[in-house]
């Protein structure tokens, strides 16, 4: 595998994605444990937000590996390191990307096991992590726009 461009129109789906899922996330009612679970339905969206955010967001960086690096990636819990090798994360970012694709695989794998409490917590204190990796690969792609393919 050789590197080649990162496809322009891929990292704004999948930033837009993100976003999308995030504020979808957050207009869920979130004022109190009581209100957001005094509907079944918010419990099930905010998980399906979460999750379907955070595969968004590890596939981004996924991408920007495959193209930009061409660093082939097998587990999503792998994504954070190799884009601190490459220099696109700190070591905290790149940490936190774990964290954030080993709840993941837990919400697909264990899915049983997430509770209503915990998905209510990563709702109301927890979103920013997303934001932080979004807005650092965002950050990384605008500086190095040499990496970028603009053409459709």
């Amino acid at each position: 595998m050789t590197p080649s461009l990162i496809r322009a129109g891929v990292v704004a789906e999948r930033i837009a994605w993100v976003r999308d899922m995030v504020g979808s996330v957050q207009s869920l009612p979130l004022t109190s444990f009581e209100e957001f679970v005094s509907d079944k339905r918010n419990v099930a969206s905010a998980e399906s937000y979460l999750r379907r955010g955070i595969e968004a967001l590890l596939d981004l960086g996924r991408h920007i590996l495959a193209k930009g690096f061409a660093v082939a990636v097998a587990e999503y819990k792998e994504i954070g390191t190799k884009l601190q090798e490459q220099g696109l994360l700190t070591a905290e970012e790149a940490l936190l990307l774990r964290r954030i694709a080993g709840y993941r695989n837990r919400m697909v794998h264990f899915y049983h096991e997430v509770s209503q409490e915990e998905l209510y917590r990563l709702s109301t204190d927890n979103l920013q992590d997303i934001e932080t990796i979004l807005s650092a690969l965002a950050k990384w792609l605008r500086t190095h726009p040499e990496k970028i393919d603009k053409e459709i």
